[in-house]
């Protein structure tokens, strides 16, 4: 109810794993004195109130698993001592806001499943805290951006089935503490950048169903997966003993 803008003095607000319905009020807003929201598992619809970028002392937004729509609004960006924000698993279309480049103390960060479209913003580099990197299952397009190197706290980074573009860039090498690299089902282009072999403590390594090319760099096998996905593209023989029994299929009609 919007009354619940009442109680000022909240610092959590826990509603989770219920059958909520209806939108977030935006008097949510008034509640600013709250680190931590849940609202998580619930059948909450329409957008997210900008009301919400209110709550600066907010460490906590839980807002996956319900029927938001509309866009990420960009007010979030006021949200500075955030660490956590779960928007996956809704319906949220448009892109990512650039404000998002602000949330500088951020360690998780995922809109998976989801609807969004656009580019990866540049300013998502200014996330040096990050560790968990999630954009899958959306329709982001564009390329990687290069300031995806500066996170170098990284360990997970999901950016598979999207309609990303370009090459991978080298400046991935940097994120040497990734233990899972998911950039399959895209439509990435190039080759793979030698850097990828500085990945050496990845267990997940998957570059499937893209149209990379050229000759697969031996530092492949620097990287920790000794099994990783590379099935789908356009990469050209020899292959490198570490991982020819691990190519695939590739198109190399060309």
């Amino acid at each position: 109810p919007s009354e619940i803008g009442n109680l000022t003095n909240l610092t959590n607000l826990t509603l989770y794993n219920n059958q909520l319905t209806g939108p977030i009020p935006s008097e949510v807003g008034n509640l600013t004195n709250l680190t931590e929201l849940y609202l998580l598992n619930n059948q909450l619809t329409d957008s997210i109130p900008p009301e919400i970028g209110n709550l600066t002392n907010l460490e906590k937004l839980y807002l996956y698993v319900n029927q938001l729509t509309g866009s990420i609004p960009p007010e979030i960006g006021n949200l500075t001592n955030l660490r956590y924000l779960y928007l996956d698993d809704n319906e949220l279309t448009g892109s990512i806001p650039s404000e998002i480049g602000n949330l500088t103390n951020l360690t998780n960060l995922t809109i998976y499943n989801n609807q969004l479209t656009g580019s990866i913003p540049t300013e998502i580099g200014n996330l040096t805290n990050l560790t968990w990197l999630q954009l899958h299952n959306n329709q982001l397009t564009g390329s990687i951006p290069p300031e995806i190197g500066n996170l170098t706290n990284l360990t997970i980074l999901t950016l598979y089935n999207n309609e990303l573009t370009g090459s991978i860039p080298s400046e991935i090498g940097n994120l040497t503490n990734l233990t899972r690299l998911y950039l399959g089902s895209n439509q990435l282009t190039g080759s793979i950048p030698p850097e990828i072999g500085n990945l050496t403590n990845l267990i997940r390594l998957d570059l499937s169903d893209n149209q990379l090319s050229s000759v697969i760099p031996d530092e492949i096998c620097n990287q920790g997966d000794s099994t990783p996905y590379l099935t789908g593209n356009q990469l050209c023989p020899p292959y490198p003993s570490c991982i020819e029994d691990y190519v695939g299929e590739q198109d190399t009609s060309d």
